[in-house]
């Protein structure tokens, strides 16, 4: 590997890694981007966030700053790159930084029973069901495509809500490791296809309160849009328990399709959708044990991110 970018990937992740984690599955390389974005997207960063490197360096120093005086906080200081996680969905302002940091790791606290030794390894359950997965591609405007099956595909009772959620910080936490996906953001399918009156009945209103404050404050990752596809009529009595909680910017990224694909080829472009989304791409669906086998690679990594936080 080239000397210059495993030392961009050491210093973008909390653990020394001699390598790019990667899994080669026939002609496609799954892998994390750790390296610098292309000029496109950082272009986008640019104009969308305000990322220059005079902005950033100033930013860095000032949140890092503002951050000394949190003593109950234990958190990466010296690591420009993980300050940087935090100040791209907060568009460098140091203050918003700050208030997400804290949200961050105060959402961690509230439910400790889910985040507790959250890490690959611990997690094979959800990934083996194949109700997550991650397109290898990005969409037009380089965003991360995760997409969750919660109809046909999920046996609720031998895959419960909280390893679904589980699964989703995994993926996203990954995500936020990735330059590109710090900038672009990511957007997420729901496929509610099969969608049973018994699955619905598994939907609690503590349940959808976490995942709504989970996406309005504690995610440092810019979720741009939620598709939701395929969805029967009782999905209404699943989407009404987290409607109270919705505020009027995140209402505002949900979009309904049902079956209509041209409805959502208006948001992501045939050429980044698979078959079944009637999509055009050619390339294979990466299965859940698969991802499981890239992200167990990166299990010191999760550890260490689950060493910091707010001491206990």
């Amino acid at each position: 590997m080239d000397s210059k970018l495993l030392k961009l990937i050491k210093a973008t992740m909390l653990t020394e890694m001699d390598q790019l984690p990667s899994l080669k599955l026939g002609d496609l390389t799954l892998e994390f981007e750790l390296w610098e974005p292309n000029a496109e997207i950082q272009e986008v960063a640019r104009k969308e966030l305000r990322e220059t490197p005079e902005v950033q360096k100033q930013a860095v120093q000032d949140l890092k700053n503002l951050l000394k005086a949190e003593t109950d906080l234990k958190c990466p200081l010296d690591n420009d790159a993980w300050l940087i996680r935090f100040l791209r969905p907060s568009k460098y302002y140091p203050d918003s930084a700050l208030k997400l940091v804290k949200n961050y790791y105060s959402f961690k606290v509230k439910h400790a029973n889910v985040y507790d030794g959250l890490k690959p390894s611990n997690e094979g359950n959800i990934f083996k069901h194949n109700i997550l997965t991650v397109l290898p591609n990005r969409d037009q405007h380089g965003r991360r495509i995760l997409i969750i099956e919660l109809g046909k595909k999920w046996k609720h009772q031998e895959v419960t809500l909280d390893e679904v959620f589980k699964g989703c910080v995994l993926y996203l936490e990954a995500a936020m490791l990735e330059p590109t996906s710090q900038i672009a953001g990511a957007i997420v399918i729901f496929d509610m296809d099969g969608l049973s009156l018994q699955q619905t009945m598994q939907f609690t209103p503590p349940f959808a309160k976490r995942i709504v404050d989970w996406l309005q404050d504690a995610m440092p990752l810019r979720i741009k849009n939620i598709h939701i596809v395929n969805q029967p009529y009782i999905f209404n009595m699943v989407f009404a328990l987290f409607k109270p909680f919705l505020r009027e910017k995140l209402k505002n990224r949900i979009v309904f399709h049902g079956k209509d694909r041209k409805s959502l080829h208006k948001y992501i472009s045939p050429k980044c959708l698979p078959e079944c989304y009637g999509g055009t791409i050619s390339i294979p669906r990466v299965t859940g044990s698969q991802w499981l086998e890239l992200l167990m690679m990166c299990d010191k990594e999760y550890e260490a991110i689950n060493s910091y936080g707010y001491k206990k």
